[in-house]
């Protein structure tokens, strides 16, 4: 039997157990964007303020800042050995952010062959629904050679290097994910022009402009929009 001092003991506890805070809810995952997130991938020696054109042009088409997301990295490392998983991880962290399931990646230059082993060899195959190359060396380029002695990225990107042989080993647009190429036959740094493009992609030709004016130019950029919202 509680005595009535026991009863005033059990009441205060029964009470401070009602009053005690509930444990933390674990976070709700993010609600899935109006868009596929558009994951950007710069070229070689350059930084992610190169997509300020290409942002403002999808944010005018409806984008949102919370959709467009920029992949900064050091152009001098091994495209395979480093830059795809580090690709791999960032865009990990972008579908946790937005809770989408897959994302688009827009690149350009050097950043066409890091993204693509990444959609070939690094899982980007799940992860990936449209894949865009601006002026990417492809299939190598022989201007490269200049700086191949002492940078691993160039000796990536030239004709025939280990990178470059085995992006084009079998199907050069594996899986479910769709491509897309833009090219010039103006390009002065991807030689020959004809590296741009790729088996299985929709090649665009865009006339006849300097490998960095891709980045800027209007009708490309329309290009570009069109291909990820189509």
């Amino acid at each position: 039997m509680l005595t009535p001092r026991h009863g005033t003991a059990a009441v205060a506890a029964l009470c401070a157990a009602l009053l005690a805070p509930l444990p933390a809810r674990a976070a709700a995952p993010a609600s899935p964007t109006a868009h596929r997130p558009v994951v950007f991938v710069h070229g070689y020696n350059a930084d992610p303020g190169v997509w300020g054109p290409l942002r403002a042009h999808l944010r005018a088409a409806g984008y949102a800042d919370s959709e467009l997301f920029s992949f900064g990295y050091d152009t001098h490392r091994s495209v395979n050995e480093v830059l795809a998983g580090r690709l791999a991880a960032y865009v990990g962290e972008v579908r946790r952010q937005t809770g989408a399931d897959r994302v688009d990646v827009v690149s350009h230059s050097f950043g066409s062959l890091v993204s693509r082993w990444y959609v070939k060899f690094g899982g980007g195959e799940g992860t990936v629904d449209r894949w865009v190359s601006l002026a990417g060396p492809n299939r190598g380029t022989a201007t490269a050679w200049a700086c191949a002695l002492w940078d691993q990225a160039c000796r990536d990107m030239t004709p025939g290097s280990y990178v470059v042989r085995n992006l084009a080993a079998g199907d050069e647009t594996p899986g479910a994910v769709r491509y897309a190429t833009f090219w010039s036959d103006c390009d002065e740094t991807v030689d020959p022009d004809s590296s741009v493009p790729l088996d299985g992609a929709a090649n665009t030709p865009v006339g006849c402009l300097r490998h960095n004016a891709l980045l800027g130019d209007p009708a490309t950029a329309a290009g570009v929009r069109a291909f990820l919202t189509g």
